[in-house]
């Protein structure tokens, strides 16, 4: 495995380079929001941002040239990615939507449909949000309760999901329903897109204990759907439904906290321990910071895997599910770490005071959930035993059985 640049890449990582040091903002609304302190300032912020990158052809480097993009490789977006990931730029608001929404509407949706609704979702103007998970169907994305109904050119459609984030600011969203309980659970779904304006939609803030309420539950009642927003075939909603959970692992596999391991070190160093010394010093401290750091060399080079399969024109497989496993978990706890450093300053939430604007407490309230996000830990060590490991698989005695004579189904 080679990690040195060719010479067209390390061409494209300087012309990189040069853009953001000209047009990357200096301070950002980023840190605000994950505080959940201002998220119509954030959100303001991100939109030029989003914008001016869109402008630029750097918002999405490998999609088409026709749907905004600079129809480049997938290495020139991890080189991207890179280099922008050292600026404190605005992000999150738009990671929904450009990276498992319009892909979806990519793969289903009418030319006609695309031409109105991607350069708008590229360019910041119009957010999506994710309409999947349910109070009684959380990872078992196919045991969904939400009903549609035909009504001649319309559905009607009656549930409720939660957990959607940012369905309060969002435009536009993707929704999985059930058509027809009559067959198993699987064969029964349709997807659809629909507009988060429509009458009878009702969105509920949850609030976080991080103070933000970047989560919610959406209520339908009695909601029209015209038909042509359907995606893909009537009952053919899980086929739809799994193109768009690719695109969200894949999104989430190296996620966690966009703190590092450098800045954990870094945090050691400035801590002073009752002894007078620096807790780098300390040999516990130095050992929990030596096993992080080999799982971030794990992760790093896992991810490096992933890399060159794309510059290969290949499709990742589902060992991509490592990455997030490990880092979702490794996340929450060396930020717990970082706060036990800190002794009675780690529960200090306010940026002006604790060390690092209070990054390391907004990341560890924040990493629970990341750990649920894009499938649970069971879910993923389901898929790593079964598809990477080739383990038997586990027995669902609710395979072929009608969704509707399930135990608990009303």
């Amino acid at each position: 495995m080679d990690f040195d640049d060719t010479p067209e890449e390390a061409a494209f990582r300087q012309q990189v380079q040069a853009w953001l040091q000209a047009n990357a903002p200096q301070e950002s609304a980023q840190s605000v929001f994950r505080a959940g302190m201002d998220e119509a300032a954030a959100l303001k912020t991100a939109r030029a941002w989003q914008a001016e990158k869109a402008a630029a052809g750097y918002a999405k480097i490998t999609w088409p040239k026709e749907f905004g993009g600079m129809g480049g490789t997938s290495i020139q977006n991890v080189i991207y990615s890179q280099e922008e990931a050292k600026y404190n730029l605005p992000s999150g608001f738009f990671d929904i939507g450009l990276g498992m929404c319009i892909p979806t509407m990519m793969a289903y949706a009418t030319p006609q449909q695309l031409a109105r609704y991607v350069k708008p979702a590229l360019h910041g103007e119009e957010i999506w949000c994710q309409l999947f998970s349910e109070p009684a169907a959380g990872s078992d994305v196919a045991g969904i309760r939400t009903r549609a109904e035909r009504d001649g050119d319309d559905w009607i459609i009656n549930g409720q999901k939660i957990w959607t984030s940012g369905a309060h600011y969002c435009d536009f969203g993707i929704l999985v329903t059930r058509s027809d309980p009559t067959v198993p659970k699987h064969k029964g779904l349709t997807f659809f897109f629909l507009d988060m304006k429509s009458p009878g939609i009702e969105i509920r803030p949850i609030k976080q204990i991080s103070g933000g309420a970047n989560f919610n539950e959406v209520f339908f009642t009695n909601v029209r759907i015209p038909d042509t927003q359907r995606l893909g075939a009537i009952g053919d909603g899980w086929k739809v439904s799994l193109t768009t959970l690719m695109n969200e692992r894949m999104a989430i596999g190296g996620g966690g906290s966009a703190l590092g391991t450098d800045d954990l070190i870094d945090l050691a160093r400035k801590i002073t321990f009752p002894d007078g010394q620096p807790a780098i010093k300390n040999s516990a401290v130095r050992e929990r910071l030596a096993d992080w750091y080999v799982q971030g060399q794990g992760l790093k080079f896992t991810r490096f895997r992933t890399i060159t399969a794309l510059s290969k024109g290949q499709t990742p497989g589902p060992e991509n599910s490592i990455g997030k496993a490990v880092s979702a978990s490794r996340g929450q706890e060396y930020t717990a770490f970082a706060m036990e450093m800190m002794d009675m300053a780690g529960i200090v939430t306010d940026m002006d005071l604790a060390p690092y604007k209070a990054a390391f407490q907004a990341a560890w309230m924040m990493a629970p959930g990341m750990r649920i996000a894009g499938g649970t830990d069971e879910i993923l060590k389901n898929i790593i035993a079964e598809r990477v490991l080739g383990l038997p698989g586990d027995i669902r005695v609710d395979k072929d059985v009608p969704y509707n004579q399930l135990p608990g189904v009303k």
